[in-house]
């Protein structure tokens, strides 16, 4: 499956954002994508640097672009998925939309919340593995990429790639938290034996990678940090190699003990 994830300067602007989106969608199509990722709250914009809270979110206006953008999946037949916030009752959700050709949109909510998180958000319950095109799919937001127990629950299930959204940005430029994180997500792909692919916000400086491991950590492709751009990678779902075989293995022996 040929996949694709656009990093972007995210803004309070939803109008903004989906013309961005749009654009995106476009390329992608030119170039065979049929499954494009973009970052954490990538319509809305995040709470607060880009709009003051959850509750500002033109949630009238998001339902409108939800529907051009399954007219656009429909029409091309290609798979979305992209951070929004969502509402429910009196609780708002840091969440992902995930949409199919001609299929009910899904939604993934966030449950790691610390910081601006769990000033403006609720704690989800769902767990985020959805079937795209025949691949079992894993869906994690930013933060979640620290715990490994959120990526324990996709290695039960057998993902065949997991998926993390991040709006992780600083004000000044901080290459050591990108090299962090960036081996927080190649563990993460190590210890499930897991393509891992990941995309980020970029202003003001991205801390935070837009690229695709294979099941052993290694980067199949990385996108240059702080600017738009998208990432375009033909994947195959190989078989196990020796090492990736051991790691199931014991894993699996592990789960059992």
């Amino acid at each position: 499956m040929k996949v694709g994830a656009y990093q972007f300067g995210v803004t309070g602007d939803i109008d903004y954002n989906f013309s961005i989106i749009k654009s995106a969608i476009k390329e992608a199509v030119e170039e065979g994508v049929k499954l494009l990722v973009f970052p954490e709250c990538a319509l809305t914009g995040y709470p607060p640097r880009d709009i003051n809270c959850s509750a500002e979110v033109n949630l009238y206006k998001l339902a409108i672009i939800y529907v051009q953008l399954q007219d656009l999946v429909d029409k091309n037949d290609i798979c979305i998925i992209a951070g929004t916030i969502a509402q429910e009752g009196d609780r708002y959700y840091n969440c992902v939309i995930i949409l199919r050709p001609y299929q009910e949109k899904m939604f993934y909510y966030k449950r790691a919340l610390w910081g601006w998180d769990k000033d403006n958000f609720s704690i989800g319950n769902c767990n985020g593995i959805f079937d795209i095109n025949g691949w079992k799919i894993g869906v994690r937001i930013c933060f979640e990429v620290r715990f490994p127990e959120f990526f324990r629950e996709l290695y039960d299930a057998k993902t065949d790639l997991n998926i993390v959204l991040f709006y992780d940005v600083t004000d000044k430029d901080d290459i050591e938290r990108y090299d962090l994180i960036k081996a927080h997500v190649r563990t993460r792909a190590v210890e499930n034996v897991t393509y891992t692919l990941t995309v980020d916000a970029t202003n003001p400086y991205q801390t935070a990678p837009t690229a695709l491991y294979d099941k052993s950590g290694y980067a199949l492709i990385e996108l240059k940090r702080n600017e738009e751009k998208m990432l375009v990678y033909d994947l195959e779902n190989f078989p196990q190699d020796f090492g990736e075989k051991g790691r199931s293995e014991i894993s699996d022996w592990l789960r059992k003990v």
